[in-house]
């Protein structure tokens, strides 16, 4: 081999071989926001199923990136019985005083309008303000004792797994938004290493072209840039999962470097979007076991109807049958529970802070061990990074390609 013709070609043609290693950083920064890009858009498939089309790789996995991280949220991070048993009945009825006695004063005169108008009437304003005063009484023990018997059974009336899962499924943005936030310096690392990593492989790249002149050098290397420097940042964001050492070096995986900043950006957005008190509020009296909420108000407001209407009892007797009587509770029952959802949004305040979801799963976070606590972003890459790393290196070598068609011609 000729080496001064080589060194006279590199001399002659600096401004070819210059290029290379920028345009290899280049193509290893670009499949890298590629491949970020892909995992997180679009939210819905494009293209023709089954042939042509993509979907980003979270979005299409929604539910199982969702069951993941919920079985990872119940089992090591969130006590559904511990979180709940923090609501203090007392205080939960005294931020719930003004709305809720509105409420029962309501039910109470619509119920007694509607099946009992005439009885209704004839009543004296007093006896009926007595009635309503009666059931307005009762109304904050009632209430307590609902609330100690749901937080002691929370799990008879709201399905944790079953709400949270819909609530991401059903929005993936959601489920997007929860690995792209937290993992937000894993994503700019990605991207930035593509510049280095390419830009070595490019120089490499350089000594290649210069002694062989072969046109497949360019799209060779441009498919070894992609899938190599896709493949070590993924690598470099998780392992190793303890730090390591040589002399003065250290390094450990970058995720598992900012355990701290990563348990409160987590927690953060768990408290805020997910395991809210709006979701819990809708999920208990829409989820699959409303019915078993539902079947307790009916059975404290009927047996606060029969225990509070003493006054009105005896003509209640005379003018309607056991059979109307018992419709009417059910009705009080029924307009009880079309009130709740309004009722409870007075409580979401005090509740978001006695729940303090945020601060739980900080704190626990903080004791997970490193496999598990990989497990929080692991998941979104760990099944369909081929994908990712393929993409990268077929950008790479068109890119590649392109180089040569611009050398050549």
């Amino acid at each position: 081999m000729d080496i001064q013709a080589v060194l006279a070609d590199i001399g002659e043609h600096w401004h070819v071989y210059a290029t290379m290693p920028l345009i290899a950083a280049l193509i290893g920064y670009l499949t890298k926001r590629v491949a970020i890009e892909m995992m997180f858009r679009p939210l819905e498939f494009r293209g023709i199923r089954p042939f042509l089309g993509w979907q980003g790789v979270i979005p299409a996995n929604a539910r199982r990136m969702a069951t993941t991280a919920v079985d990872l949220l119940t089992r090591n991070l969130v006590d559904p019985q511990e979180i709940f048993s923090r609501l203090d009945p007392e205080e939960m009825v005294k931020e719930l005083e003004a709305p809720l006695l509105k409420a029962v004063e309501d039910v109470t005169r619509e119920v007694m309008e509607t099946y009992q108008p005439r009885l209704w009437e004839l009543l004296p304003a007093r006896t009926q303000r007595m009635l309503v005063d009666q059931v307005r009484a009762q109304a904050p023990e009632v209430v307590k004792r609902l609330l100690r018997e749901v937080s002691t059974n929370i799990d008879d009336v709201l399905d944790v797994n079953d709400m949270l899962i819909g609530a991401m499924v059903r929005d993936k943005s959601l489920t997007c938004r929860l690995i792209r936030e937290v993992a937000a310096p894993e994503f700019k690392f990605i991207a930035r290493s593509g510049i280095w990593f390419g830009f070595v492989i490019g120089l490499v790249q350089f000594v290649a072209w210069a002694l062989t002149k072969e046109p497949l050098i360019m799209p060779i290397f441009g498919f070894v840039t992609g899938f190599v420097t896709d493949w070590l940042a993924l690598k470099m964001i998780f392992y190793p999962r303890e730090p390591r050492g040589f002399g003065f070096f250290r390094w450990q995986g970058m995720f598992q470097k900012r355990r701290q900043e990563v348990a409160a950006d987590y927690g953060a957005l768990i408290a805020d979007e997910v395991l809210t008190v709006r979701n819990v509020m809708e999920a208990v009296l829409t989820g699959p076991r409303a019915d078993k909420l539902f079947a307790l108000v009916t059975r404290e407001v009927q047996r606060t109807i029969d225990a509070q209407a003493s006054i009105a009892k005896p003509l209640v007797a005379l003018t309607m049958g056991g059979k109307q009587y018992q419709e009417m509770k059910r009705a009080a029952a029924e307009k009880a529970i079309a009130y709740l959802p309004e009722t409870v949004k007075h409580v979401e305040s005090y509740a978001t802070g006695a729940l303090d979801v945020r601060n739980t799963i900080v704190e626990k976070m903080q004791q997970l061990t490193p496999l598990e606590f990989e497990g929080i972003l692991r998941p979104a890459f760990k099944q369909d990074e081929w994908k990712l790393i393929a993409v990268g290196a077929v950008i790479g070598g068109l890119v590649g390609e392109l180089q040569v068609l611009l050398l050549l011609h």
